[in-house]
């Protein structure tokens, strides 16, 4: 796949991991989803996981290992995971129907449109383009 320049991501070792206890793990993946769930921090382009660290009150080190045991991912990824599905849903939402694709990746915190389409592609095969057609048909 050279569309959007994509490469595979790569299983990363997370050494700090076993220095967590199960409740140290599960207090930090609480505050981790009040921060996306409920208030939706990745709408944010500037979001980044030194942020969260300073608002749930840990370190960066300890987000990540929580992120890469509860989603096998990395910070960034996750954040990119929340935006891709709030973008999916305003795509095919009617309500949304007249926003652009670069309001729609504003809106859920890409930083601009060709990060979006890069994300999108590589999480769904298809532009937000294709997948909006897919959908009107």
């Amino acid at each position: 796949m050279a569309k959007y320049n994509i490469t595979e991501k790569k299983e990363k070792d997370v050494t700090y991991i076993s220095t967590l206890s199960t409740t140290l793990v599960e207090s930090i993946y609480e505050k981790i989803l009040l921060k996306l769930i409920v208030e939706k921090k990745y709408r944010d382009p500037g979001y980044s996981s030194a942020k969260m660290a300073k608002e749930i009150g840990h370190n960066v080190r300890y987000i990540s290992a929580v992120v890469h045991l509860r989603y096998r991912d990395n910070f960034s990824q996750l954040i990119n995971d929340f935006r891709i599905k709030e973008a999916m849903y305003m795509i095919t939402d009617k309500h949304f129907a007249k926003m652009t694709m670069e309001e729609i990746a504003l809106a859920t915190g890409f930083a601009n449109r060709q990060s979006f389409y890069a994300v999108f592609f590589r999480k769904n095969g298809m532009t937000p383009l294709e997948y909006r057609q897919q959908f009107n048909q």
